[in-house]
């Protein structure tokens, strides 16, 4: 039977090119969203779920952040680091001097913010729910415009390359995550995420969590807060830890930070990324 993996869609957006590299086989299918893709993973429509989670340009994606905290179901399975190429899109025979708006999602436009801002800082920039939403809007818009998308996008809807890797860095990359209705087994070479909040906010309280990870050598990967929602100066805090919550030195640290947290939710345990 082939594996079913649900992706933040239209076709042409970088998730789709993340669930490819992840799985040519699968049958993809794309979901507006990225609490949609989580449905669809946690409700049977498809076996995994492929979103972004961190850009090395401007962090965290903080609707997979959010979703993972508060609603999510599902567990990371998986990770994959895709490296971001940019791209200016316009309708045919569009000129540059014509482009009066840009489309495309919140993140690209921050990872080309200077590009924007120096070739056409006039330009009224519209944020759209993806870049292959963009460049769709964008074709189908009467105002002269253009389109930050992929190379993919472009050929899917007939636009044009104005530019090609328009991005502020040249590093620019993005780690999404596998979404699954369980994490990974042990392969000896694991990361775990999760998120802790705390019942009161004291002094001390975060670093004598932190000092459970040092006295075990554990090395934590990221560290970061998001609000809880609930009420204001109240956060979540998310980690990245390496080892697999099964590793019986992780166990016990997580056991040790339960004790000391209002709340622990694990994410999941699964590979590192090692690059080839």
């Amino acid at each position: 039977m082939v594996k079913r993996i649900a992706y933040l869609g239209p076709p042409g957006t970088f998730t789709e090119e993340a669930a490819l590299l992840y799985d040519q086989t699968a049958q993809l299918t794309p979901f507006p969203s990225i609490a949609a893709v989580a449905t669809a993973v946690a409700s049977g429509m498809a076996e995994e779920g492929v979103v972004a989670i961190e850009n090395s340009i401007e962090g965290p994606v903080n609707d997979t952040l959010d979703l993972l905290i508060h609603e999510s179901k599902v567990f990371i399975r998986k990770e994959l680091v895709l490296p971001i190429e940019h791209h200016l899109l316009a309708k045919p025979g569009t000129e540059v001097s014509d482009v009066k708006v840009i489309f495309s999602h919140p993140q690209p436009l921050g990872q080309c913010r200077r590009f924007i801002e120096r070739c056409f800082p006039k330009a009224q920039v519209v944020a759209a729910l993806s870049t292959s939403a963009a460049v769709e809007e964008m074709m189908d818009s009467s105002h002269p415009g253009a389109a930050i998308g992929t190379a993919r996008a472009a050929e899917l809807y007939g636009a044009e390359i104005l530019a090609r890797e328009i991005q502020d860095q040249a590093s620019n990359v993005t780690r999404f995550v596998v979404l699954a209705p369980t994490d990974h087994p042990p392969t000896g070479f694991d990361k775990t995420s999760l998120c802790f909040s705390f019942a009161e906010d004291r002094p001390g309280a975060l670093s004598e969590v932190l000092r459970e990870f040092a006295e075990r050598n554990i090395n934590l990967a990221k560290l970061e807060s998001r609000p809880s929602k609930e009420s204001l100066g109240r956060y979540f805090f998310l980690l990245d830890l390496e080892g697999h919550r099964e590793d019986p030195l992780v166990s016990e640290v997580l056991q040790r930070v339960r004790e000391k947290t209002a709340l622990l939710k694990i994410f999941g345990s699964y590979p590192r990324y090692k690059e080839n």
